[in-house]
């Protein structure tokens, strides 16, 4: 055997001699449970971003993962309604009503019955328009009226289709029932009787009644003739005052120009049957074949004097 060998199988037997190392060991990774199915997968979202879980359904399914910067909003249940559009900023949205709510009720416009005209609405008639109807005379008397006794001739009746007029003076006629300004102590030529009376049979109340007198028939004017009697309506202008009442009483066949206590005090005329009245300026415009039943009713007499002398002034003729 030669040296080399020899050295060779000594070395080996120091080596089975020798105690063994332990083998190094290598690190393995650490291994998680597995995930449950029914628990799912965990979404992580981009940093910044608020992710709201996703509704539970049968089969789970990874939520999809937000872009940064937006917030992400569960996905609606099949069950929920379909979210509101969402309104332009400033723009108020009112919620939709609810389907067991009732339809607004619609509150149609106030409308007259079918059977009925509609309602004129006009201004009432004035002084002028009155006074520009009458503004020409075509004469229906045979003759002329003096205002008093003993003054001269000089009024004439007119007439048109509609009407009779004069223009005169007015004096207080203060006959009829007894009153405190209308009695035989306040008026020396006081009557107790008037040519027409009232409902009940007694004679009119010149303080109460605003009426005017009509001379007595004569053969210078029959006032039957032309439609006039008595309840007539008549239209009394002064100025710039229109007033309404009846043909009342008769005075002399000569005379003209005469009114109630109760017509000439609505006027502004001083009533007194011993100074008052007034020497000029009044208009008496009656109505043909009108008349105001029961002849005492005011409130008739005004209704249906303005409703004739506004026909009077829209009425051509």
């Amino acid at each position: 055997m030669s040296r080399v060998q020899s050295l060779t199988l000594a070395m080996a037997g120091v080596a089975l001699l020798a105690p063994s190392a332990p083998p190094a060991t290598t690190p393995q990774p650490r291994t998680e449970p597995a995930a449950r199915r029914t628990a799912p997968a965990p979404v992580t979202a981009p940093a910044g971003v608020r992710t709201d879980p996703a509704l539970r359904s049968a089969a789970r399914v990874p939520a999809a993962t937000a872009r940064a910067g937006v917030r992400t909003e569960p996905a609606a249940r099949p069950t929920d309604p379909a979210p509101a559009a969402t309104a332009p900023a400033g723009v108020r949205t009112e919620p939709a009503a609810r389907p067991t709510d009732p339809a607004p009720a619609v509150t149609a416009p106030a409308e007259a019955p079918a059977d009925e005209p509609p309602v004129r609405r006009t201004a009432p008639v004035s002084a002028a328009d009155l006074l520009a109807k009458v503004r020409t005379c075509v004469p229906v008397s045979r003759g002329r009226y003096r205002e008093d006794h003993g003054a001269k001739a000089t009024v004439p009746v007119c007439g048109t289709r509609d009407a009779v007029f004069w223009k005169a003076d007015m004096d207080i006629d203060c006959d009829g029932r007894p009153g405190l300004r209308c009695n035989a102590r306040t008026d020396p030529y006081f009557s107790s009787s008037t040519a027409f009376t009232q409902s009940d049979g007694r004679p009119l109340s010149s303080e109460e009644t605003p009426y005017v007198v009509v001379p007595a028939p004569s053969a210078v004017w029959n006032h039957r003739s032309h439609g006039v009697r008595g309840g007539s309506v008549v239209a009394v202008v002064y100025r710039d005052r229109v007033r309404y009442g009846v043909v009342g009483d008769t005075g002399p066949a000569g005379i003209i120009g005469e009114a109630s206590y109760a017509m000439a005090e609505s006027l502004g005329i001083d009533p007194d049957p011993r100074s008052g009245g007034t020497p000029s300026g009044v208009t008496y415009i009656v109505f043909k074949d009108s008349r105001v039943t029961p002849i005492e009713d005011r409130r008739a007499a005004v209704t249906a004097g303005e409703r004739l002398a506004r026909r009077f002034v829209d009425t051509d003729g």
